[in-house]
């Protein structure tokens, strides 16, 4: 219990393991102000008992129950908002912690996890932690503080008695260390499958169109119902697995209050202990059952929490890319791959690459699908670091930049475009927050957006959907090279940035395109021969390698890879019906 309280409050950040801290003490506090209730049931019953009950006990008994009474409200009060903005600070907190950690994780971490189980974290996890975790710490605290103070108050009366609860609360201990034991695979199995459920769920929601267009509904439903019932069933079976537990250690705390009761009585009956501190063992014996029963039924949850802060420390230890490098600026802006080799997994994708791609020039990358073209363009922007080989810009390793100052010198334009949910204009001043409305509109009419953008409901204040739903595939696309145009970089990356574009609008995107690149350094992977028949150097890719490199009429001079694209291209376009 305490080991799962310390490592969850080292989870939190100083200020907020100070508020902790502090609403522990004020608990401790107000435990003190509760147990004043006993002095004042002391000195009524002392008054019955002696047969000279009169007004001014009644007032000091009065007197001393509304010191308890408000000073316990108003102390556990200010302690309940010091956890509860704790608990929620903590969530915040580390939910904007692991999305900046994200910002610096290698690309392979996003392979290996799927979506949902990292959606999880943020959302189910964090949920945990900010509403049930601050609960059970405040029950817990509360209930362990309220048991200590009644318990120096018991030894205050008599010591054997308080000797008696020691050993009850021991023996309690052991009860609630099993329900620890017991809870911890329950624990395991609920948080499973709330991560699961959350992957499940948006899974199907991506997938929608998918699962409609093939039929697949009743499939997928049960696959969706699957996992709900086995959330349910999780939620359950840790229920059911813990309610004997927690009848065994409430029943044990029943009996330490029955015992101080019997005890109490036996020890008057043999006159080794005065009538009014056998009422008031009784008196305590119900405050003190309380308390642990408090501390008890919550303490359950602590492997909750504790695995909470483990699936959330497992992303925040991901090691991320190194990025402790100098924030510089290149003295130009010359790519270079000298025998560059990665892998992902065991599998090679790039194999042993060497390239130049001179400042202000634009170099094509074909070939192949799956034959390492994205990948040989993120490791040039340093999305992954090479196993082998070094990259470098205006003739210095890209690892020896801090990564942001190294990204300021690359836009992108991917083929899958995700577009955040926010108006137009935000989403097209996203590398340049606080861009004009007069530059968001400049770079509109140049990547040949800003009509359909006027004829929108509410024009460039209208929201987008999450992930660009409302718009079409090509003016997703558009959209996404306005941006790049707003961050104005020397070196533009463009992945297929022409493949959802409407043949009719393309030739008119590609002149902006090349209005926009001018004295800049062009990256482009393409399949279409109008995209790249113009680049400065084409370079075909296959397996991992650089097979061909050349003009476009040098390539199609020789025999491979490039000349079969294009004649295959060629007699395509010949067809008609």
């Amino acid at each position: 219990m305490i080991d799962t309280l310390q490592k969850f409050f080292q989870f939190c950040s100083k200020e907020n393991r100070r508020k902790f801290y502090k609403s522990i003490f004020m608990a401790v506090v107000a435990a003190l102000f509760g147990g004043l209730k006993i002095p004042a049931i002391a000195v009524l019953i002392r008054a019955i008992l002696e047969g000279r009950l009169n007004t001014s006990d009644l007032f000091l008994s009065l007197g001393i129950m509304l010191i308890s009474v408000l000073g316990m409200s108003i102390i556990k009060y200010h302690a309940t908002m010091l956890q509860t903005e704790a608990g929620y600070g903590t969530a915040a907190d580390k939910r904007m912690e692991i999305a900046e950690h994200m910002r610096y994780m290698p690309m392979g971490y996003f392979n290996e996890n799927s979506l949902g189980s990292i959606m999880s974290v943020t959302t189910n996890t964090m949920e945990n932690l900010s509403d049930v975790g601050t609960r059970v710490v405040m029950m817990v605290t509360e209930g362990i503080m309220t048991t200590s103070v009644i318990t120096l108050m018991v030894f205050i009366f008599d010591w054997r008695i308080g000797l008696i609860i020691v050993a009850g609360l021991v023996i309690y201990y052991l009860m609630n260390t099993l329900l620890q034991k017991k809870s911890h695979d329950a624990s395991v199995q609920k948080v499973y499958t709330d991560s699961l459920l959350v992957e499940k769920v948006l899974e199907y929601i991506k997938g929608i169109l998918e699962v409609k267009a093939y039929h697949l509904s009743g499939k997928y439903n049960e696959r969706l119902e699957q996992a709900i019932e086995e959330n349910v069933q999780a939620n359950i079976g840790m229920e059911l697995t813990l309610i004997p537990f927690m009848s065994l250690q409430n029943f044990v705390a029943k009996f330490i209050g029955v015992a101080v009761a019997a005890i109490s009585i036996y020890f008057y009956t043999r006159g080794s202990m005065s009538l009014l501190n056998c009422i008031m063992m009784a008196v305590c014996s119900f405050m003190l059952m309380e308390g642990l029963e408090s501390a008890g039924n919550y303490s359950s949850l602590l492997r909750v929490i504790n695995l909470c802060v483990d699936k959330a420390s497992a992303i925040l230890n991901v090691k991320p890319m190194d990025i402790a490098g100098e924030n510089m600026e290149p003295n130009s802006y010359e790519l270079k791959a000298d025998h560059i080799s990665f892998s992902y997994g065991e599998k090679k994708i790039i194999d042993d690459i060497s390239l130049t791609i001179p400042q202000n020039t634009t170099t094509a990358i074909v070939g192949p699908s799956g034959s390492g073209k994205t990948t040989l363009c993120h490791l040039l922007s340093r999305f992954w670091d090479v196993d082998e080989g070094m990259v470098t810009l205006g003739g210095k390793d890209v690892r020896k930049y801090s990564l942001d100052a190294l990204m300021k010198n690359f836009s992108f334009v991917f083929q899958d475009v995700y577009l955040f949910q926010d108006t137009v204009a935000n989403n097209i001043r996203f590398g340049q927050p606080d861009a004009s409305m007069d530059d968001v509109i400049a770079a509109a009419k140049k990547a040949k957006c800003h009509e359909f953008i006027k004829n929108l409901p509410n024009g460039y204040e209208t929201i987008i959907g999450e992930s660009g739903g409302t718009l079409s595939g090509g003016e997703k696309q558009r959209l996404s090279i306005a941006r790049a145009m707003m961050k104005n970089a020397p070196i533009i990356i463009l992945d297929e940035a022409t493949a959802n574009v409407d043949p009719e609008n393309e030739s008119n995107l590609l002149d902006a395109i090349s209005e926009l690149t001018k004295n800049k350094t062009i990256i482009m992977i393409a399949h279409r021969l109008k995209t790249v028949r113009n680049a400065d150097q084409i370079l075909v890719v296959d397996e991992g390698k650089i097979v061909q490199q050349g003009t476009h009429d040098e390539l199609m001079e020789e025999e491979g890879i490039y000349r079969n694209f294009v004649e295959q291209r060629n007699l395509a376009v010949s067809w008609k019906l």
